[in-house]
């Protein structure tokens, strides 16, 4: 059974759904006479049982329709998380399956915008390549795919010393390139996917074309997370301006591999709004005040500020 909190806060209203949310914070506290649209920003523990993963995400984006969000994001791997190369890629689907399928169902039953954070995507050759894409599905309220991005940036990564090795392009394809932020009822997001998070040039791409919004749907190991997780959905927040979103996979989904948790919302400032823990399932819903992407922006030009491209080539020149 969940608990709900509320707080409200000089640049946003918290709702959260769950036992382990600690608030982060002394906020100064104030109505807002402006009703803004609520956003559920979702930790799930995926296994390869896929069935019951749509159950417990199901009743995740009912609980957060019930309480009045009109936007839920999902992380990476909320469809499944394979124990094996070979079980990944045998549970994986096209966008015309029956998990997305089901998920367009659901949103157009309850009026409400997903974003499905890494869908195992086949891949277009299939058939003779037997390699997929890690996607990022926007739905809209009608059940319409909005617009779905490809991961860009691929998780190749041996750290001996921590016992991570994982080979994220050995069954992935990556994503061919970004795409435009989306208009929602929340404000305009950039998507992201998880090891993206690293890179700051594709934040402040999305930045540069309209985005408001940035999330970043991921399933961090335990000794990454621990180590770089909040760091840097603070700092991508702080250098783009924008609101983070970031809903994480957590707890051990099978022998070989656990996830840190620790969804997080930061603000445009760097202060993080909200944390699910890195214990259970659940939710952080936040109504966002996008005047304070604007005020943040208004009162340090940093985009004003910032040379052109070929300044900070410049060096490669000498």
């Amino acid at each position: 059974m969940f608990t709900t909190r509320r707080i409200l806060g000089s640049s946003a209203k918290y709702l959260v759904s769950f036992p382990v949310w600690k608030p982060r914070a002394q906020l100064h506290y104030r109505m807002s006479s402006v009703p803004r649209p609520l956003t559920a920003v979702c930790q799930v523990m995926a296994t390869s049982d896929k069935e019951a993963n749509f159950t417990a995400c199901k009743q995740l984006v009912e609980d957060a329709k019930e309480q009045g969000a009109s936007m839920v994001f999902l992380p990476e791997g909320f469809d499944y998380i394979g124990s094996s190369r070979e079980e990944t890629l045998s549970l994986s689907e096209s966008l015309t399956g029956d998990i997305v399928s089901r998920y367009i169902q659901l949103a157009r039953k309850l009026e409400v915008w997903l974003s499905l954070g890494g869908f195992h995507e086949r891949g277009h050759d299939w058939e003779t390549d037997r390699r997929i894409y890690n996607s990022h599905i926007i739905i809209n309220d009608k059940g319409e795919i909005v617009t779905v991005y490809r991961k860009s940036h691929l998780f190749d990564v041996e750290l001996p010393e921590k016992r991570i090795s994982l080979k994220e392009s050995a069954f992935t394809i990556p994503g061919p390139s970004l795409v435009s932020p989306v208009q929602t009822p929340i404000g305009k997001v950039g998507l992201g996917i998880c090891y993206d998070l690293r890179f700051p040039e594709l934040s402040l791409a999305l930045q540069r074309h309209g985005a408001e919004i940035l999330t970043y749907p991921s399933a961090f190991t335990v000794a990454t997370g621990a180590a770089h997780w909040e760091v840097l959905l603070r700092a991508r927040a702080i250098e783009t301006q924008c609101f983070v979103l970031a809903a994480a996979q957590v707890g051990r989904h099978h022998e070989k591999r656990s996830s840190y948790g620790h969804t997080l919302v930061v603000d445009p400032w760097g202060e993080v709004l909200g944390d699910c823990g890195g214990e259970k399932p659940g939710m952080v819903l936040v109504e966002i005040d996008l005047e304070k992407v604007s005020s943040t922006r208004r009162n340090m030009p940093v985009q004003q500020h910032r040379r052109d491209t070929g300044f900070y080539h410049s060096l490669e020149k000498i």
